[in-house]
């Protein structure tokens, strides 16, 4: 049974840090792309980072580079997501995401087939 499990969320003050995990379950991870969208107040879930299946290169959201870092344990079957300079605007529920193979666009919400539950970050002032 596929699934992701999510943990690391939490409440800091801007300019903290947090760092998610993501455990998946049943899934290829040595041959998927593996990513991280959000949801915030706008109700839009919109991407903010992937890694690339065949090397791991990360992509980012313009929104977050030079502060986030998408990483991956293979050992452990876990994706991460580094969020260093956090700001009220990050404030979201995070959601990992994992689809074997290759994508067309790794930013799309509909390119992926297995997602996790979320786990909500807050940024307070």
């Amino acid at each position: 049974q596929v699934h992701l499990v999510e943990s690391g969320g939490g409440s800091v003050q801007a300019g903290g840090s947090l760092t998610l995990s993501c455990r998946v379950y049943d899934v290829a991870f040595r041959r998927s792309t593996m990513g991280w969208f959000r949801q915030g107040p706008t109700n839009a879930r919109e991407f903010v980072a992937h890694m690339r299946r065949i090397d791991g290169a990360p992509a980012y959201a313009d929104s977050v580079k030079g502060r986030f870092s998408i990483s991956r344990d293979s050992a452990r079957n876990t994706l991460y997501l580094h969020m260093n300079a956090l700001k009220p605007e990050d404030t979201a529920v995070y959601f990992c995401a994992v689809q074997e193979g290759d994508l067309y666009d790794p930013t799309r919400e509909d390119e992926y087939s297995y997602w996790g539950q979320g786990t909500r970050v807050t940024v307070s002032s």
